[in-house]
Parts: C-alpha cells; structure tokens; sequence
C-alpha cells in the first residue's frame, strides 16, 4: 500500500501540471482579459488617462490587437501590457508561472495589489469550516437514514423521508439560503442569527468558549444550507446500496445460520456498500467545499475560496484564477488519495499492490 501511495503521490504532478497547461492555453483565447478592461477604462476616464500617460515609459511596443487601444497612446497601452506581464511571450509567461508555483510562489493579484497565496491564506479558513461542517453533517444524516430506508423499504418511514429527499433534490442550496436568511435572520420574521461572517464584531477580545459560542452561532444558518442542499443524493446512493447487499444471497445464508438481523446488516452488508459510499467521499467534499458553497458564501457575506475564484474569474484576474485552481486541483487528487486509503480501512480485503 505505501509504494502505491508513494506512485500516486508522483502522478499528482504531472496531473496538475496538465490541468494548468490545459486552462493556460484556453485563457489565451477568451476575451476582455486584464489588458481590454484597462484600455477600456482609460477610454471612459481621462483623468486616470493622463495620470498613466505621464508615467508611461517608451517601451515601443506596438498595441497589439487589443480591441480598446484605438486612439490611445502606444506607450501607454504597452505600458500597460508590461505591468500586467503581457508585454512577454505566452510560453514565457507560462514557464514563469509553473516555476513560480512549484515554490508556491502564485505571483501578486492583478487588482487587488496582495500576493495571491496571502489572498487565499485569508480566504481558506472560511471555506474549510463550511465545507468540513457541511460534509461531517451530510455524512452523520445520510448514512443512518439511507440504511433506516433500505431496511424499511416500501414502508410508511420510506415514504415519508422521500418527501424530505424530494424536497432536498429539487431546491438547490442558496435558495434554502435565502428561505434561511427570510426566516431566522432578520429577513421578515425571526432574527436569531447573524447574517454576515464568521465572528462577531470585537469577538476576538472575548474568552475562548465565548468565541467559540459565537462561532457556532455563525455557522448554524450556512451549514444547514449546504447540509439541506446536499444530503439527498448521498441519502439515496446509501438506500440502494444496502439494498443491493440485502438481497444477495450471502445475507441469505447469514440469516439461515442464525446470525441476528443486527449481525447481518453491520457485520457483513456494511462493509460491502460502503464501499461506493466511500469513493464518492472525495468528489462529495471537494464538491461541497468549492461549488456546493458559493452562492452560500455569497448570500451570508462569507468571503472564502469560492467566491474569491468566482470574482477572479469575472475581473479576469489570472494570478488568482489559476492561483485556486492549483489549489482546488491539488485539494481534489489528494482527497482521492485519501479515498483509495479508506477503501482499504473499510475492507481490508482490498489490496491495490496485488491488483497491479
């Protein structure tokens, strides 16, 4: 197991390296990049024109094909393009950003005048303790209610939690956000929770189980928005896999040996179906942690990785887009690193090196 380990480590790079490659050259192509919103902001404000062209050195370059140079000054628009880096060949840039990341060196945000790492240092927080919390929950409620469904199949308690599941499926997380925030936070009925952050304003001179109480009261709302947006696929992939055991004949011949119900269904079906339920966990957690949560973050005022990425994205701000994207993308290989491992702790049966 640890010289696979050890393989699957060695192919994280190559992977990243690719994803990156892959999103670097289709970046190349997409349109109103960091260079067009300048020029088209000198265009609609002269005095930052005039503010820029004095500074402008005589760099000579031509403006390229930047659709809002026209009718600017070239020095300008090429000293424009030198301060966002554009001024070198697209595989210059790109061999400075990978040498630069293999340091975690991600480079400075183009508007935000921070480096990217500090950008999401300060963003991570936020979004590890939705996501831990979100999934933890989502485990804890899906697992024993999909195996209180696969054995009380067709019965009144099936029926009745499908409502909940159905309910769960169709309204996506940020409107149970919305319907949240309406309800407990001051939207128009109740106001027992706070709408914005993580902690209260001065909480940071409190005693610790004060903070830690403050916290918690943060969390309620977020938490249960992702936890009630996202617990009904794992809620039904646990029911069919029980089911898919039940009915084996194994199950079979547990009970013709006398084997309690308890016995069957924890000492030997368990095992079996949780199987799948534990290589979906890492797809579940990354999806939770950096999709699942962004227009969460957004409606509760949560400033963490996914809207960081989400607001690069739209201000074209490359240092920072590709900066998450490592992130998410070494996040995601290791987790499914962590999942391979937790077949093995599930069924110690399973033996990867004898596989190869």
């Amino acid at each position: 197991m640890t010289a696979y380990l050890f393989r699957r480590l060695l192919l994280v790079i190559p992977t990243l390296f690719g994803i990156i490659a892959i999103n670097f050259a289709v970046i190349q192509f997409a349109p109103g990049g960091p260079v067009d919103q300048m020029l088209a902001e000198l265009r609609g404000h002269g005095g930052l024109s005039t503010r820029l062209g004095s500074a402008a050195s005589d760099v000579g370059s031509s403006p390229g094909s930047y659709r809002g140079a026209s009718g600017l000054d070239p020095h300008i628009v090429a000293d424009i393009k030198k301060m966002f880096g554009f001024d070198k060949p697209p595989l210059t840039r790109f061999e400075e950003m990978v040498g630069g990341y293999l340091r975690f060196d991600f480079g400075r945000s183009f508007f935000r005048d921070e480096s990217v790492l500090h950008l999401i240092a300060q963003k991570m927080p936020v979004s590890i303790s939705l996501g831990l919390w979100s999934t933890l929950l989502v485990y804890l409620i899906s697992i024993p209610l999909g195996i209180a469904k696969a054995v009380r199949d067709g019965s009144r308690f099936d029926v009745a939690t499908s409502a909940a599941v159905l309910v769960g499926y169709a309204i996506p997380s940020f409107l149970f956000a919305i319907l949240l925030v309406v309800l407990f936070a001051g939207g128009s009925y109740f106001h027992w929770f706070p709408l914005r952050g993580l902690t209260s304003e001065g909480s940071s001179d409190w005693s610790f189980p004060a903070r830690a109480g403050d916290y918690l009261w943060h969390m309620v709302l977020p938490t249960t928005a992702v936890v009630a947006g996202g617990f009904a696929s794992l809620t039904m992939l646990t029911k069919n896999c029980f089911l898919e055991e039940i009915r084996k004949q194994y199950t079979v011949t547990a009970r013709a040996k006398g084997a309690s119900e308890r016995r069957v269904l924890y000492g030997h079906v368990f095992r079996n179906a949780m199987l799948l339920i534990v290589a979906g966990f890492p797809s579940a957690f990354i999806a939770i942690l950096f999709t699942s949560q962004l227009l969460v973050e957004i409606v509760f005022s949560l400033d963490g990785l996914g809207l960081l990425g989400f607001q690069a994205a739209i201000q074209r701000d490359y240092p920072v887009m590709f900066g998450t994207l490592y992130i998410f993308t070494l996040l995601g290989l290791l987790m499914q690193i962590v999942g391979d491992t937790l077949y093995t702790v599930v069924d110690p049966r399973i033996d990867f090196e004898a596989r190869e």
